[in-house]
């Protein structure tokens, strides 16, 4: 994966993951909010603020906002059935309000993109290869961690919502692996949010001593007799451990490698805002009973 080098005076370009701060804001914005028709309206409303804030503080030229076409059916179900089977199916309240946030984001300008078999990791994943290769630092507004593996060194991981920024170093300081170690760790120690498995017994601390010490699952693997010999508690049995679960351990990572090279139509690399369509804006905002204060945010943000 690229990761660029030295500076660069290009503007940054805004990978915005879409779900995270929809389902963020279904949980945690009051039930209230609803249209005339008693629909709720909840996680767009959230969702809108957060896009609103965003260029308010950024005064971004370049942005993209990443869904999830299918909710629940993309190619790693096809890899590994089971990938996010532990999830509840999204409530009809809910899948409504996806698509208002997408009318939404259009309207305010803003590019969006969603492909039918990839996930929104991978259209981001897609986009922040295509924007480095031409000297543009990306920046991933998110607050999931597997998108870390994305971040080079002019790059940053936002979670925006809890206004935390990091960079490539803080990110390993903050998850113990560098950021292009991330799929690795992630297939060591499984992640239980997407029902992926991992190495029986491998934590995070397990983990990080290994990447700490290999590069990648290939070197581990490739190097196995060394991980005896390395000084961490368990040393001898984490041997055993990987030798015997190799194959959960490359199944896990091929679910958790974010895909960067996805070919779709839907996946135009324009990323330059145009202007806000208030008309449109307004007809959406009037079905979904929004007041003045956000509406005028979004006209001139």
């Amino acid at each position: 994966m690229k990761t660029g080098a030295g500076s660069t005076s290009l503007p940054p370009v805004y990978l915005v993951d879409a779900s995270i701060y929809i389902f963020r804001a279904w949980f945690s914005m009051p039930g209230e909010f609803v249209n005339n028709r008693g629909e709720p309206t909840n996680a767009v409303y959230g969702f809108i603020g957060v896009l609103c804030s965003l260029l308010e503080q950024t005064s971004a030229s370049h942005v993209a906002v990443a869904f999830d076409e299918s909710l629940t059916t993309n190619y790693r179900n096809e890899i590994y059935p089971l990938y996010k089977a532990n999830r509840d199916p999204a409530p009809e309240d809910l899948k409504r309000q996806f698509s208002w946030a997408r009318d939404a984001a259009e309207a305010m300008g803003l590019q969006c993109f969603a492909d039918s078999r990839y996930e929104a990791d991978d259209v981001i994943g897609t986009l922040a290869e295509y924007w480095r290769s031409r000297g543009h630092p990306i920046c991933v507004v998110t607050a999931d961690k597997d998108l870390a593996q994305l971040i080079g060194e002019n790059d940053h991981w936002w979670d925006f919502s809890r206004n935390l920024k990091l960079n490539a170093k803080q990110l390993t300081e903050k998850f113990g692996v560098l950021p292009e170690q991330m799929a690795d760790y992630l297939a060591l120690t499984g992640d239980a949010v997407d029902n992926i498995p991992g190495i029986p017994g491998v934590g995070p601390k397990a983990a990080s001593a290994l990447l700490g010490h290999f590069s990648d699952l290939d070197e581990i693997y490739q190097r196995l007799e060394e991980v005896q010999h390395m000084g961490i508690r368990g040393a001898k049995s984490l041997q055993q451990k990987l030798a015997d679960n190799r194959d959960t351990a490359e199944l896990a990572r091929r679910l958790t490698v974010i895909e960067t090279a996805v070919e779709s139509t839907l996946l135009s690399p324009e990323l330059g805002r145009t202007e806000v369509d208030a008309d449109r804006l307004n007809q959406l905002f009037d079905d979904l009973a929004f007041g003045g204060m956000l509406r005028q945010r979004c006209l001139r943000a």
